[in-house]
């Protein structure tokens, strides 16, 4: 009798690995092969065209690629420690398009990279102390929660400071609590907030 129930779990077990990389596979090849179709036929003019610069297939420094490029410049021009606040002279004689919404590059280039750095420091430091707050959350609502707010931001963080870098499309995402916007401050303050409400009451015991 065990030796028939340790052949079927081994067999079930067998079987569901193999059922997971055959769903793996099927999904890979129908992403490869999809891929084209919707580049093509799905998506808008502008989207392919940040798409094929991004991934350096067209280099339009004058037209969809002149955001991303007025941005490098203006990071490299700041160097180490920076031109100095409000002396970048990329970001303040307006090469730079809405710097103000969507753009890290006025930090790298008044502060340099040790300001760049500094700012990014006190992102992590902020993701760590959600994490800190996540893990210890007495119920499960509170810790999902905690890190569907923690996905938020580091979402936003690596895709602004992405676009930037020229390492993701620019597609308009804010970086939180820098990005001019009111909506953005207020979404960002109320997901922290209501967070911080209920780590504030994670001791309360349910009556």
């Amino acid at each position: 009798v065990y030796k028939r129930q340790l052949v079927y779990h081994g067999l079930r077990t067998r079987f569901r690995n193999y059922f997971l990389i055959s769903i793996f596979a099927m999904g890979s090849i129908a992403f490869f092969y999809s891929a084209d179709y919707v580049l093509n036929n799905v998506m808008e003019p502008h989207q392919r065209v940040r798409i094929n610069v991004l991934l350096g297939l067209d280099e339009d420094l004058a037209g969809a690629g002149y955001n991303v490029h007025q941005s490098e410049i203006a990071i490299g021009s700041g160097g180490l420690q920076g031109k100095g606040f409000l002396n970048g002279t990329q970001t303040k004689l307006k090469f730079v398009p809405e710097q103000d919404t969507d753009f890290f590059c006025t930090v790298g280039e008044e502060e340099g990279f040790l300001g760049s750095a500094g700012v990014l420091l006190l992102f992590l430091m902020l993701i760590l102390r959600l994490i800190h707050l996540a893990e210890r959350q007495p119920f499960k609502f509170g810790r999902i929660y905690g890190y569907c707010v923690l996905s938020v931001f580091l979402f936003h963080l690596f895709i602004n400071v992405g676009m930037v870098l020229g390492l993701t499309p620019v597609i308009g995402i804010p970086l939180p609590f820098f990005s001019y916007g009111g909506s953005s401050l207020w979404g960002f303050t109320i997901l922290l907030f209501i967070f911080l409400r209920i780590d504030a009451g994670r001791n309360l015991v349910r009556s």
